[in-house]
């Protein structure tokens, strides 16, 4: 009989990624990525799921795939800029179609996303099966990622300095203009996200915002993609939000408790993929999926336990 779960080596699992100085520098690049791709997906994941668009990065994460192949097909290259403006442009295509669907047909939203990102997959797939050997693009990578190869990345060298791994740099730089951005224009994204009535009278430029906020929602899912995929993407989009809502209602601090979710979900996916000798990025969306149960159950804010007490209090 196969067992599911093997032994549990407590010193295997937590203390030997961390042993020596080579391990923390090799393990340490895993679950900062980890840490940094949960951060910016929770941030941006905060707005999207209060604007009901929750499925929307799903969306995008499809899209993506169409501009990766045109970009390949236009610089015969598959350096990173060109690739990262093809992915953005054809996520924010996805986003155009989607909103216009829904505005201008009688498409309800749900059904406007089903057509259009299954539609915008099926032309990346196309231009990726024409385009053969030559592409060198491996869907099943966009799709699932392997956070695990972060460390023997190429290294990015800015004269004569090893900054670090590309996607890990990329990451960092995205997870801080994300950080910035949402600083800066925190008042505006909340207002348009609560109250569409009161921005329109505060004259602010709502359609702006709403592709200024799927803007960096597409450059968040193409830094992302290349160590957890775009299907894994979708899942620390809507985990970190959801969660922090059991325990606070307020934005600010459901923003903030990004951070130690983001923490949490990284060194815990990473030592259960140690455990299990599974997908690190898998793990790490095992880990979101206990703390959401967690705070559902537990949670001062309509969790499961909460309403019993009340209920029988009240009684």
């Amino acid at each position: 009989m196969i067992e599911f779960f093997p032994p549990l080596d407590i010193r295997d699992t937590f203390w030997m990624p961390w042993s020596s100085p080579e391990s923390v520098a090799w393990n340490g690049k895993i679950v900062a990525m980890g840490f940094m791709v949960s951060l910016s997906c929770g941030l941006i994941g905060a707005f999207i799921v209060v604007r009901k668009l929750a499925l929307m990065g799903d969306a995008i994460s499809h899209g993506i795939l169409p501009g990766l192949a045109i970009a390949f097909i236009a610089t015969q290259s598959k350096a990173l800029f060109p690739m990262f403006m093809g992915a953005c442009g054809a996520g924010l295509l996805c986003s155009f179609c989607i909103e216009w669907l829904n505005k201008k047909t009688p498409l309800k939203l749900d059904a406007a996303l089903g057509l259009t990102f299954t539609s915008f997959f099926a032309i990346g797939v196309l231009l990726i099966t024409q385009m053969g050997s030559n592409a060198h693009i491996d869907a099943e990578c966009l799709l699932y990622g392997e956070i695990g190869f972060t460390p023997i990345s190429e290294i990015l060298v800015w004269k004569g300095f090893e900054i670090g791994p590309r996607p890990l740099v990329t990451m960092g730089g995205v997870t801080l203009i994300i950080i910035i951005l949402i600083a800066a224009f925190y008042k505006q994204l909340l207002v348009t996200s609560f109250d569409e009535t009161l921005s329109v009278s505060l004259g602010l430029p709502i359609k702006l915002i709403h592709y200024g906020l799927m803007l960096m929602l597409a450059v968040t899912i193409v830094a992302s993609f290349e160590s957890v995929g775009v299907i894994l993407v979708i899942a620390m989009l809507i985990f970190p939000s959801t969660t922090a809502s059991f325990f606070f209602t307020r934005m600010p601090a459901i923003l903030l408790c990004s951070v130690p979710l983001a923490l949490i979900y990284s060194l815990g996916g990473f030592c259960l993929a140690r455990w299990l000798d599974c997908s690190i990025a898998a793990s790490m969306v095992v880990v979101a999926m206990a703390c959401f149960g967690f705070a559902w159950l537990f949670g001062i804010e309509d969790g499961i336990f909460r309403k019993i007490y009340f209920k029988k209090k009240v009684i």
